[in-house]
């Protein structure tokens, strides 16, 4: 007889989609790579100023729809004609220095532990792709899903192809469940963000990590977990680290975003000073 009769069902995989900024590291990645742009010239004062006013005024309130797509057109116009061979490679060059810092051991060893269980780790992230993806690697996660701004000519044209937020981002996961075959019901997602209340309440289990005021009402609401992750701890004595080959970057919003945030202007008027 064979071992599998012909009318069951087949073996659904299960994936766990992680958030990136303040879910698994203690910071946004765009804010993370401010300095290095800075430093090769990719930001100047003014725009430095411009765009942290704008990230210190949604810092002071929850940002809604409007306000998020504001700041995305703001931010990608920004960056328009900028090079993307050099925000690659300052991606690929700083990666380790930059962010291996800034991971949480909790979401470590979640991701470990998914692994563990035979799941897929996928991290799902409104920044850019050329940040995101590379991340992603030194993380060990098998897939990753960001933003992706059009390219012309080598630079980017100022427009976005994909914006991975909100709604968008469980679109995202709907596509890598139809290909890989996931059952979004077994499924987990983790996020600090009440933007991405439609990710977390895509998959059967959700859970709150370092949630905002938003999100943590709404869990509490919803009764969904919550959890807080608070020791950021370096990578390298944890998960190998890639061959510099293998930090592939390429064109997406996160590059633009690096702009915002007030922490930003601090930093550059203190070496001004």
């Amino acid at each position: 007889m064979s071992p599998t009769a012909p009318d069951e069902a087949p073996v659904r995989r299960v994936a766990a989609f992680f958030d990136l900024d303040k879910t698994i590291i203690a910071k946004s990645s765009a804010l993370a790579f401010s300095r290095p742009f800075f430093d090769e010239g990719l930001l100047n004062r003014r725009a430095v100023l411009k765009s942290s006013y704008a990230q210190f005024l949604m810092m002071l309130t929850a940002a809604d729809h409007d306000q998020m797509e504001r700041m995305r057109d703001h931010l990608t116009q920004m960056c328009e004609g900028w090079n993307v061979e050099q925000v690659s490679t300052i991606v690929r060059e700083t990666l380790h220095d930059v962010v291996n810092p800034l991971v949480f051991a909790e979401a470590s060893e979640l991701i470990s532990g998914h692994h563990a269980r035979g799941h897929d780790v996928v991290i799902v992230s409104a920044s850019g792709e050329e940040m995101v993806r590379p991340i992603a690697e030194m993380l060990g996660a098998d897939y990753s899903v960001a933003s992706k701004m059009k390219v012309e000519d080598g630079k980017y044209a100022g427009e976005v192809e994909f914006y991975c937020y909100g709604e968008n981002k469980v679109v995202a996961m709907e596509a890598l469940a139809a290909e890989h075959g996931y059952d979004l019901a077994q499924c987990f997602a983790y996020s600090d963000s009440i933007t991405d209340v439609p990710m977390l309440a895509a998959v059967g289990h959700p859970t709150a990590v370092n949630p905002d005021r938003g999100l943590r009402k709404e869990a509490a609401d919803r009764g969904w977990p919550v959890v807080s992750f608070s020791n950021p701890t370096p990578l390298r004595d944890r998960i190998p680290t890639p061959s510099r080959n293998s930090v592939l970057a390429s064109a997406g919003l996160g590059a633009v975003a690096a702009t915002a945030g007030i922490a930003t202007y601090l930093v550059l008027h203190r070496k001004k000073r």
